[in-house]
Parts: C-alpha cells; sequence; structure tokens
C-alpha cells in the first residue's frame, strides 16, 4: 500500500473514532443533539492532537487512534470538551484577555462540568490535583464559569510554575483555532520591494487582506450567534427531560443557564416600569418652521404659529425598590445598586421632574419607607444611608405593605417594583397587579424558586453599565 493508501487509512480510522465517541455521547445524554450535529470533520496534521474552530473538529488521526486504543472514554472526553468550548462560546470571548490565562480559563471550566457528570461515557477518578483547584475556585464562586475563573486568576495572578500546572493538568485540545488571525501566521512575507507596480501590487493585497478580515469577522458572528442559539435549545432540552438529566449533568445546567442570558442595558431595562403623560415641554417634532419664518419675513416681529408647550413623553413617575436586609445581603452591593438606579433616575431624560419614589427595606417584615420625590431626596438619602433589619427574609410582606400603599393611594400608577436580593426567602403565589422584578448579584443568587410572572435581573458586580437577564 503506497503513502496516498495509508493515509486514506489514518483519515478513516480517524473518523470512526470520532463518529464512535460521538454516538456515546449522544445515547448518554440525547440534550447534546443539535451540538453533537452542528461539528464537521477535518484531519489537520498542523496539531498533535485535536481542536475546534466552532465549525469542524480538527484532528490528528495517530493522536485519535492511539487514544482509543489506550481508552476509548479519553476520547469521549476530549470531543466533549470541545462542544462544551462551543456551547459557552469560548473562542469568540477572549480577544480582549490574556491568551494563555484564557485557554487555561476555559479548560478548568469544561473539564470541572465533565469531571462532575455522572455518564459512563465519561466518567472517571478525579485526580487530587484536579479536585484541590475546584475547591480553591469554589471559595470564591457558586459555578465555575471561564468568566468567574479568569477573573479570579486575575486578581491573583499566577506564577509560571503554576500556570504550567494547571496546563498539564486540564489541557485537553489545541485552542490555535480560536484565534481569528492564525490563518495570516502562515502567509508569506515578501521584502520590500522598488516601483510603482510593486507599490500598487502591496496597496491591492493590502484591500484583499482587509476584505478577508472583514468576512472573518463576519464569520465569526455568524457562528458565535448559531451557538448561542444552540446553547439556549441545549438549556431548554435539558429542563424538558427530566430531574435526572439536570443532576446527572451536574453544574452544566447552572453553567448554561449563566451562558444563555440575554444581555440589556440598565437604563433600558427601568424603560418597562415608564408611562405615557403629558410634560410641558416644547414639541420641536410639531414645530412647523416654513410658517414660523413666514411671519418673520412678512409681518417684522410676529410668527405665523407658536411651538406647542406639551408633549407627550414616555418617563419613570412611581417606583418601589425593596431591599432585601437579610444578613445573606452585602450592604456595599446594596449602595452600588442604589447608586447606579438614583444616576439613572437623576436624569431629566428618565423621570419626571415630580417623582413619587419608595425605598423600602425588608427583611421577615417592612422595617423602612423613605420616600424620594426629587433630585435633592436621592442625595439626601445616599449621604445618611444605612441599612435596617438583618433579621430572615419573607419577600411576601413587602408585597403586602406595597398593595397596602396602593390602596391607601399613596401609590396612584405605579407600574414597577424592583426587589434587590439574593433570592433565599418565601415567595408570593399570587401575582401582584404591578410588574415585579427580582434583582439579584451574579456572583452570589440563587433564583430556582423565583415563580414564573417575575422578571429576573441579574447584575454584575464589577460592571454595573450592563446587565444579564435570565
Amino acid at each position: 500500500m503506497g503513502m496516498h493508501g495509508n493515509k486514506e487509512k489514518l483519515i478513516q480510522l480517524g473518523l470512526q473514532v470520532l463518529d464512535t465517541s460521538k454516538t456515546e455521547l449522544y445515547v448518554a445524554m440525547r440534550f447534546l443533539d443539535i451540538a453533537l450535529n452542528s461539528l464537521n470533520y477535518e484531519m489537520d496534521l498542523s496539531i498533535r492532537t485535536v481542536g475546534t474552530d466552532s465549525q469542524s473538529i480538527r484532528f490528528n488521526p495517530s493522536y485519535l487512534i492511539q487514544s482509543y486504543r489506550e481508552d476509548s472514554l479519553r476520547v469521549n472526553r476530549a470531543y466533549l470538551h470541545m462542544i462544551l468550548h462551543c456551547v459557552f462560546r469560548h473562542m469568540f470571548n477572549g480577544d480582549d484577555k490574556d491568551k494563555e490565562l484564557w485557554d487555561i480559563s476555559c479548560d478548568i471550566a469544561v473539564t470541572s462540568i465533565i469531571d462532575g457528570m455522572d455518564y459512563r461515557c465519561v466518567r472517571e477518578v478525579v485526580p487530587d490535583q484536579r479536585q484541590a483547584v475546584y475547591d480553591r475556585l469554589g471559595q470564591s464562586m457558586k459555578v465555575l464559569t471561564a468568566e468567574g475563573i479568569y477573573k479570579e486568576y486575575s486578581k491573583h495572578p499566577l506564577t509560571y510554575f503554576e500556570r504550567e500546572d494547571l496546563k498539564k493538568y486540564f489541557a485537553v485540545d489545541d485552542h490555535v483555532f480560536w484565534d481569528s488571525k492564525h490563518k495570516e501566521e502562515g502567509d508569506s512575507k515578501d521584502g520590500p520591494q522598488d516601483g510603482d507596480n510593486d507599490r500598487d501590487k502591496d496597496q491591492d493585497d493590502q484591500q484583499d487582506k482587509d476584505q478577508d478580515s472583514d468576512s472573518d469577522k463576519e464569520k465569526r458572528e455568524e457562528q458565535d450567534k448559531k451557538w448561542q442559539e444552540i446553547s439556549e435549545k441545549m438549556r431548554t432540552n435539558i429542563e424538558t427531560y427530566s430531574k435526572d438529566a439536570t443532576d446527572l449533568a451536574g453544574s452544566l445546567y447552572d453553567y448554561i443557564k449563566i451562558a444563555t442570558r440575554q444581555r440589556y442595558d440598565y437604563r433600558s431595562f427601568l424603560k418597562k416600569f415608564t408611562m405615557l403623560r403629558e410634560e410641558l415641554k416644547i414639541d420641536l417634532d410639531s414645530f412647523d418652521y416654513i410658517y414660523y419664518t413666514y411671519g418673520f419675513d412678512h409681518y417684522g416681529n410676529m410668527p405665523l404659529i407658536e411651538p406647542l408647550e406639551y408633549k407627550e413623553v414616555k418617563k419613570v413617575e412611581e417606583l418601589a425598590i425593596v431591599i432585601d436586609t437579610s444578613e445573606s445581603c452585602s450592604g456595599e452591593y446594596v449602595r452600588r445598586f442604589l447608586e447606579e438606579t438614583f444616576s439613572i433616575l437623576s436624569n431629566k431624560e428618565n423621570f419626571f421632574r415630580k417623582m413619587n419614589v419608595h425605598i423600602i427595606q425588608c427583611d421577615a417584615k417592612a422595617q423602612v419607607d423613605d420616600v424620594i420625590t426629587s433630585e435633592e431626596d436621592m442625595k439626601r438619602y445616599m449621604e445618611n444611608f444605612k441599612l435596617s433589619g438583618f433579621g430572615g427574609t419573607d419577600f411576601r410582606p413587602a408585597f403586602e405593605y406595597v398593595q397596602k400603599l396602593i390602596d391607601d393611594k399613596v401609590f396612584k400608577k405605579l407600574k414597577g417594583l424592583l426587589y434587590f436580593t439574593d433570592g433565599y426567602g418565601r415567595y408570593p403565589v399570587k401575582r401582584p397587579p404591578f410588574d415585579t422584578a427580582f434583582v439579584f448579584l451574579e456572583e452570589n443568587y440563587n433564583d430556582r424558586q423565583v415563580p414564573p410572572w417575575a422578571i429576573k435581573l441579574i447584575l454584575g458586580p464589577e460592571e454595573l453599565g450592563v446587565r444579564t437577564v435570565a
């Protein structure tokens, strides 16, 4: 058999190994069906192991064949490892990060998920070195996400030897295909040349490169969107199959809930609580300059039409903000939440000049009700801000208290209630007559019992400009 025949045989064996692994994963985890069918196979001898660019699994057949002969479980785990990188879109989220640290963080995140699964096709005894890493990271985060791990290691930088150890324990696939520029590395680089023709050629080459770069960017954006949709369908599948599926999948379900949140600007979110009302304000949209200036031209200082002095606008007029003052809520984060909310409300484009905002502190009962009617009240409140309560959490008294304010005509047109909490407490069963959003901190929340009629808003503790909604 010639060289070409040997190559074809290697490719066929590699493909058989991948197909066998894919079948085992599918039989065990039916919720992976769409993800498993979204990657093609492509032999690539430029790598020693396997890797993915979110479109294909690139493989060195020798690695696959040897790994399968030694332990087929190893191939199953590598396959799932790459699938999870795609599901969580790791290859699209590292452009602004330290590449080596991001690679390590992503590998730890997906390996921890696989280590926590109770499926025979991927189950193995977790080495002490990996478990020690999970235990250490678990002290600062509930779910080991790549973003959380990267943030933790950025705050507490790793030594060279610590990075190398983590690579040894967690690296599985080659991430070279994650870099959108990796194709350019193989391009030949000619030295400088003289002459107008050469300069024209250089300009043409640069234009071609720019077009290729734009094309690559569009493809990456398409792939990013595609895998976001796959992730959302996968979350639905896990929730649909049964409780056993969520238990067997371990932390995968918790991670995928985080990965499939839609991102919203907090200012846009508050528009959910706006109402339409006339406000004294020049309505420039209805102002006709032609007739207005015509009067000046023909009659001196006599415009024909005066501008309208009122306009219908959508702004927030009344709002209830409830602060969970149980012992599990941090005063620092409460203050930051209020500061961000006030900075939005103090903008004249967001709030009517006369406002009716009640800030209610509540643990097992309503403790304090501070009324904000102006921007000056906001500043005064923050200067003297102090939490009260610190008992157990029961969300129902706050809703009863707000309903009483409505009954007593204190609130006349209440559109919504924001409840800042960690989520641990008893929720009302019945939907209230106003929109409700439970606001959680991203790194410390429990939203499993939130009733379906409520909005869930998850805030990042460090980036208060952009929020995520489950």
